[in-house]
C-alpha cells in the first residue's frame, strides 16, 4: 500500500452522541421541515413519540462527528485541503427520538484512484440505547491531487 492510502477495513474509535430535543428543533428549522413531530412535543406525543422526532437527514448531525474524525485521522492520511464531497447514501431503521443516545462507527471501506483522484469510500453503523441500527450510511469523498 502506497503511503497516504490509509488501511482498508480500519474501524475508528465508535463515537457517541446524545439527541436533544432543542437540537432537533434547530436542525428542522435550519432545513426548512415544517412536519410537527419534528418541531412540537405535543404533535409527537399525540402521535405516540415519546418526544419529538429526527428528521431522516439529522444523521448528518450524530454521524457527523465519528466521520469528521475519520477525515482527520493521520493515519488514513487524506489531504482535507484538497478534499470535495463526492456522495452519501442512507439506510435507515427505526426513528430517532429526542433522548436516544447514539454511538456511530465508522470504516474505511475503499480507497480506489481514478484520473488522478482517490475516491475515499466509509461505511457507517449508528445504533440507539437498545442496540437497534438506525442509520447505516456509504460517505464519499474526492481528494483532488496538489499541482
Amino acid at each position: 500500500m502506497s503511503a497516504g492510502t490509509g488501511p482498508i477495513g480500519r474501524a475508528l474509535p465508535p463515537q457517541h452522541y446524545t439527541v436533544e430535543r432543542e437540537k432537533i428543533r434547530e436542525y428542522a428549522l435550519a432545513v426548512g421541515e415544517t412536519n410537527p413531530l419534528h418541531l412540537e412535543p405535543d404533535a409527537a406525543h399525540a402521535a405516540g413519540y415519546d418526544d419529538l422526532v429526527a428528521p431522516p437527514m439529522f444523521a448528518a448531525v450524530y454521524a457527523g462527528p465519528a466521520f469528521a474524525e475519520a477525515m482527520f485521522d493521520p493515519e488514513i492520511g487524506i489531504d482535507f485541503a484538497m478534499l470535495v464531497h463526492g456522495a452519501q447514501e442512507f439506510d435507515w431503521g427505526p426513528l430517532v427520538i429526542a433522548g436516544d443516545q447514539i454511538t456511530t462507527e465508522i470504516l474505511l471501506a475503499a480507497i480506489n484512484e481514478r484520473a488522478g483522484l482517490k475516491f475515499y469510500v466509509f461505511n457507517s453503523s449508528s445504533r440507539n440505547q437498545r442496540d437497534e441500527e438506525v442509520c447505516r450510511g456509504i460517505w464519499t469523498v474526492i481528494v483532488r491531487p496538489r499541482e
